[in-house]
């Protein structure tokens, strides 16, 4: 049996679609790496909304997928970009998120980390975003989750120096009840970050980011680096006070980041890991065991459909995840917060079904092949 796919010429080929999905079982958390996946909302498709109402979120069906997650051993970085933060989820909308997912994670004993951010806010000055920083920081905190310190636009457009940042993490980092991770989001996710740490300068940026964290070292637990360029994260992540990982968020390079070098690795804080849940922890079980042929055999053939995913525009990676959750069952349709859905195209789609498939990524294969036949029709394209 074959499927009719589209192409980037504009014509249809012939696939023939995987018949069996990979064997992968559940399991316990990891003993080398830590390693969360960034994990997206589930849209609830019955609501009346438009593109600019507050997010209805379909909430069985979003907490269903972080326990999906925890059952394969991965912790779950919530209300992250992944979850659509500042492209369809409002702040409203994501401390809902935050408590629900983390009296789940108390529930089932997941491994959680949940966005802090300044979302609540779209400008402002220094004192309003620290405000905003620190509403964030005590609801995550009086949640039970550990905090990830997001890159904030409002600080962007409102930081006229390094010091302005130093002088607002600092704040934050001295009040922080627990360590916390600090999140450094490249413009190629979110364009308004551009200059991010006070300079466009990236070497520049890098060390007023590690100034922060050499003033505070006992409240940082980690970084994550979301640059996309792997040399860049190694040689930042060398210069980390000791104690301190490095979460690598290359969704381009994670395979070597991750299995590491000589002078150490990188831990994980990923939304390819969205998709790839059950074949990432059956790679990292692998690592565990000191395998790293093993556990790149498993990986390295991932990182095209990651590719696909995060091509530019960067920041619409999450309509790919999405659309790949609902392929493989874990929602029973391919809407999103904010219309997101319509942000690829039909050859984009197709390939990213393709590869997920050669992958063995859906459990039930005849279901993703049926689904995308049904998109391809709502398209025209007949099989």
């Amino acid at each position: 049996m074959t499927i009719r796919l589209p192409d980037f010429k504009g014509g249809l080929r012939a696939y023939e679609p995987r018949p069996e999905p990979l064997a992968v079982t559940s399991g316990t958390a990891f003993t080398s790496r830590t390693v969360f996946s960034a994990a997206h909302v589930v849209a609830d498709p019955y609501a009346d909304v438009s593109p600019d109402s507050p997010a209805a979120v379909d909430w069985d069906a979003t907490l269903a997928f972080r326990r999906h997650l925890w059952s394969h051993g991965l912790g779950v970085a919530e209300a992250m970009d992944t979850a659509q933060r500042g492209m369809g989820l409002d702040w409203a909308g994501a401390a809902e998120l935050i408590r629900r997912s983390a009296a789940e994670a108390k529930a089932v004993g997941g491994l959680i980390a949940c966005g802090v951010g300044t979302d609540q806010i779209a400008a402002g000055t220094l004192e309003e975003v620290r405000a905003a920083y620190e509403e964030q920081l005590a609801l995550v905190e009086e949640s039970g989750a550990q905090a990830i310190l997001m890159a904030s636009r409002a600080l962007a457009a409102a930081a006229k120096s390094p010091e302005d940042y130093l002088d607002v993490y600092g704040h934050l980092l001295r009040q922080s009840t627990e360590p916390v991770i600090l999140h450094w989001l490249g413009p190629m996710f979110d364009p308004a970050l551009e200059g991010y740490w006070g300079s466009s300068d990236l070497d520049a940026a890098t060390d007023t980011f590690l100034e922060v964290i050499a003033a505070h070292p006992d409240k940082v637990d980690g970084i994550k680096v979301s640059l996309l360029d792997a040399q860049r994260e190694i040689d930042l992540r060398r210069r980390l006070p000791k104690g301190v990982r490095c979460y690598t968020g290359d969704d381009f390079n994670y395979p070597e980041l991750i299995a590491g070098d000589e002078k150490g690795f990188s831990h994980a804080l990923l939304g390819i890991f969205d998709p790839l849940g059950p074949l990432a922890a059956e790679a990292v079980r692998v690592l565990d065991t000191g395998n790293v042929t093993g556990f790149r055999e498993l990986l390295d053939p991932t990182v095209e459909l990651s590719r696909h995913l995060f091509q530019t525009p960067t920041r619409f990676y999450k309509t790919g995840v999405v659309f790949l959750a609902w392929l493989a069952g874990h929602q029973s349709h391919f809407t999103m917060v904010g219309g997101l859905q319509s942000a690829r195209s039909l050859p984009h789609f197709a390939r990213a079904y393709e590869l997920a498939d050669q992958l063995g990524l859906f459990p039930d294969p005849k279901l993703a092949e049926e689904r995308m036949k049904n998109l391809l029709s709502l398209y025209g394209v007949t099989q």
